[in-house]
């Protein structure tokens, strides 16, 4: 919806990832906050006390922002309904072919991957490592700070509870940087190549993974017991999340942008090519979802072992997209036409 046509993709996509920063900006320094049980006090009862009084409040404001967002777009976005009777109109009003309307969007999805070419298949690749790189740290990131930099338990005293606040506080950060990322995407990305820019963003993500391993043992080392972490070791942590925000917006914007670019010669759809690359997500999420959790098992618990599988993950995907990925630049002339 944002960007129709592929050379502006990339610039749609980087307000996408900005405008995205700004939501979770707010979201995060909502799961921060520890005082929603005093504003909205009929949620801690004495079945659910204040950490579960905060999460119920932060549910009630979820439901409220869905339903006024969901308000403002059905009553904003005025799309023209399909007609099998008179072909399928684009948002312009022009009539475009189509034919076998009634054909199965799965069948015709799985189906397209005959005409791929291999540059194509490279990005699908890369995108699938950069995200069994991140699927871990979204599903643990703020249990990582709370279980084994802060050394508490989900319902044992304080330690866990002011951990995952901290770690929404560092989530935020990430947000912030994900944001002013998004902001220079265009240039960054106009000035070295856009396969090579998402490559160092995605080494950029290993090596901070593995900064979050090296905290992990530090920590270990330390034998605090139940006492809070020292603020060194909290700032090294938050600095992490933060400069994660760097990858994380290259990740939302560039692998769009280029599948964009490369799909639309082959004439089989801008939607359709998005449904692609959503597969390359959603099944690397679906393998890190199941095996996380035996995987850090075998490893005697914790969050490390899967994060370090994010991490190696995200350096051989960096590499790929470095050595593989034509360095193309996009001329400014060509994105102002």
């Amino acid at each position: 919806m944002l960007g129709k046509d592929h050379r502006r993709n990339r610039v749609a996509n980087a307000y996408y990832s900005l405008f995205m920063a700004v939501g979770n900006v707010l979201g995060y320094a909502t799961g921060a906050y520890s005082g929603w049980y005093k504003i909205i006090p009929f949620t801690i009862t004495s079945a659910c006390n204040i950490n579960c009084a905060n999460l119920k409040a932060a549910f009630f404001l979820d439901i409220i922002f869905i339903l006024i967002t969901t308000y403002v777009s059905i009553s904003a976005v005025h799309e023209l309904p399909l007609n099998s009777n008179h072909g399928t109109h684009c948002a312009e009003g022009m009539p475009e072919q189509s034919s076998h309307v009634e054909e199965a969007f799965l069948w015709e999805l799985f189906g397209t991957f005959r005409y791929l070419p291999g540059t194509i298949w490279i990005i699908l690749c890369v995108t699938a490592l950069t995200w069994i790189g991140w699927f871990p740290f979204l599903l643990f990131d703020t249990d990582w700070m709370g279980r084994e930099i802060y050394g508490g338990e989900p319902n044992e005293g304080q330690n866990y509870s002011i951990g995952v606040r901290m770690g929404a506080l560092g989530l935020m950060l990430n947000s912030v940087v994900l944001g002013i990322t998004s902001v220079f995407m265009e240039k960054l990305c106009r000035k070295w190549g856009a396969g090579f820019a998402w490559g160092l963003s995605s080494i950029l993500m290993s090596l901070c993974f593995i900064s979050m391993l090296i905290i992990t043992a530090m920590v270990n080392n330390m034998n605090l017991g139940d006492s809070l972490p020292p603020d060194s070791i909290v700032i090294a942590a938050l600095i992490v999340f933060a400069i994660l925000g760097i990858p994380l917006a290259i990740t939302y914007s560039v692998p769009y942008a280029l599948i964009s670019a490369r799909i639309e010669a082959l004439g089989l759809g801008q939607g359709l090519s998005m449904g692609v690359l959503n597969l390359a997500i959603v099944i690397p999420q679906v393998v890190v979802s199941i095996g996380s959790g035996p995987w850090d098992q075998l490893f005697g618990g914790g969050n490390s072992p899967a994060i370090a599988v994010g991490a190696a993950s995200a350096f051989a995907g960096g590499l790929i997209a470095i050595l593989a990925i034509p360095r193309t630049r996009v001329e400014k002339s060509r994105i102002h036409q």
